[in-house]
């Protein structure tokens, strides 16, 4: 709360989720634990947004009861705290720069910064191959700065993976990082959603995003939500669950 009062923005970005979240703790039933059965086991890592936390975004898990999700692991880290020029170098988390709000599809781009945090997702990639999941069984989500994060990890690791589901996000690097796209992350199918009355990454911001990528040769499904705002609405993770739901391999 002690950077509240530099810029409007920030404002934006951590309380909407915020409404978000007591929503669901309160209202969502947690699942009952069962046992392991024969799903294979699989993988959900969630990236945060500017000025947020991985433990405030955990009963986002909360949402997915469904038989499918026995044997997933979850994870909510914690972006570093850093200087963010949009909010006059105040220090906060955040997985890059971002130097302007609202974020338009030319604002500037920290891609320094963007590929050190891409480095830092996929050694939470690699660390859970290593334990044993099918990379197609891991599925990458972020919400606005976490879900530009999510883009560029999911179209740079070097293996295809389960997702990537990107909300309220934008493309946070240039052009040129399209070429360095390895032939299995063309793989990976992103689900993009983005809330129409979106004033912090604009919607055309998010619009951007999926015809640039087709271009490419990624399959990207694209849901606008009329009327929502920089936030995640609750059909937005149903929707969540069931894509992740129809993309989730069994045991062999």
């Amino acid at each position: 709360m002690k950077y509240l009062f530099l810029t409007k923005p920030i404002v934006l970005l951590t309380i909407t989720f915020t409404v978000t979240t007591l929503y669901i703790v309160y209202f969502q039933e947690s699942p009952t634990p069962r046992r392991p059965d024969s799903m294979a086991r699989s993988f959900v890592l969630w990236l945060h947004g500017l000025g947020d936390s991985g433990p405030a975004n955990e009963p986002i898990k909360n949402f997915f009861t469904s038989p499918q999700f026995r044997n997933t692991t979850w994870s909510f880290p914690s972006a570093p705290s850093r200087p963010v020029s949009c909010n006059y170098g105040a220090v906060m988390p955040s997985w890059f720069d971002i130097h302007e709000i609202p974020v338009a599809a030319e604002s500037p781009k920290d891609e320094d910064g963007l590929l050190k945090a891409v480095q830092n997702v996929h050694a939470m990639i690699d660390k859970e191959v290593a334990a044993g999941t099918n990379s197609e069984n891991i599925f990458v989500c972020g919400f606005s700065q976490g879900g530009a994060l999510t883009l560029a990890s999911t179209l740079l690791y070097p293996k295809t993976l389960g997702g990537g589901a990107v909300f309220s996000g934008w493309v946070p690097f240039n052009t040129s990082v399209l070429g360095q796209i390895p032939p299995d992350a063309k793989k990976t199918p992103i689900l993009w959603s983005h809330g129409i009355a979106d004033s912090t990454v604009l919607f055309e911001a998010g619009q951007a995003g999926p015809p640039l990528l087709e271009q490419a040769g990624i399959t990207c499904e694209f849901k606008a939500y009329p009327g929502l705002g920089h936030s995640i609405s609750n059909e937005e993770l149903r929707y969540l669950e069931s894509w992740i739901k129809t993309r989730q391999q069994s045991s062999s």
